[in-house]
């Protein structure tokens, strides 16, 4: 997950593949291959089975959006994932990348809690508290002591936004995880530039390994 421009064009022009000529085990290896791919990459295969992977999925139905179709709850194959430091402080716009997120976290500017924390991997809990510091943030530009500019990057601002189950506070660079991502009628809360058939696909593949 970057916003480096390369790798934006390449997801808005990537093609999916045809599964007509697959067969089914075909079909989930490479729903399996293309999702985690962009979902945390730098997670072995067997850290993703083993600590982030739930086959028990969450999804809310209010009545206010019954009428809405739901998307498949296998969307959230990887909502465990959401729970990591370095997703959080990147989802919550303070880096340009993933692996820019996991620099913070081992240089020691990330605290959780107030404490310093230098475990990227480090699943948070509900209402934990994340704070970057301000001279870290590449985004935020200025003299030490004074008002900083926020200064994106052009191609990234149709990204620059804040998933559900973040609050953020820009003035204070502060994130507080509020709870697991879950899915809703017509949309699902985690982002992905995949639809939710690979999701499912993905789900079915790791659900079968996992019993």
């Amino acid at each position: 997950m970057s916003w480096n421009k390369y790798n934006l064009y390449n997801i808005a022009n990537k093609e999916l593949g045809n599964f007509n000529n697959k067969t089914l085990f075909q079909q989930k290896w490479v729903a399996k291959r293309e999702t985690r791919a962009y979902h945390g990459d730098e997670v072995t295969e067997r850290q993703f089975r083993n600590k982030f992977f739930d086959p028990k999925l969450p999804t809310v139905q209010s009545s206010s959006e019954a009428g809405k179709a739901h998307p498949p709850v296998a969307a959230l194959s990887f909502a465990e994932l959401e729970r990591r430091l370095d997703f959080v402080v990147f989802r919550s716009n303070f880096c340009p990348s993933i692996y820019a997120a996991r620099q913070l976290c081992v240089h020691g500017k990330v605290l959780v809690n107030g404490k310093k924390l230098a475990y990227p991997s480090h699943k948070l809990k509900d209402g934990d508290v994340i704070s970057v510091d301000p001279q870290a943030i590449q985004f935020l530009k200025g003299e030490k002591g004074q008002e900083l500019d926020f200064t994106p990057k052009p191609f990234s601002q149709p990204f620059l936004f804040v998933p559900e189950y973040l609050e953020v506070n820009y003035n204070t660079c502060q994130t507080v995880f509020l709870r697991k991502p879950i899915s809703r009628p017509g949309r699902t809360e985690i982002p992905s530039p995949f639809p939710p058939e690979y999701h499912s696909l993905a789900y079915e593949y790791y659900a079968q390994r996992t019993k």
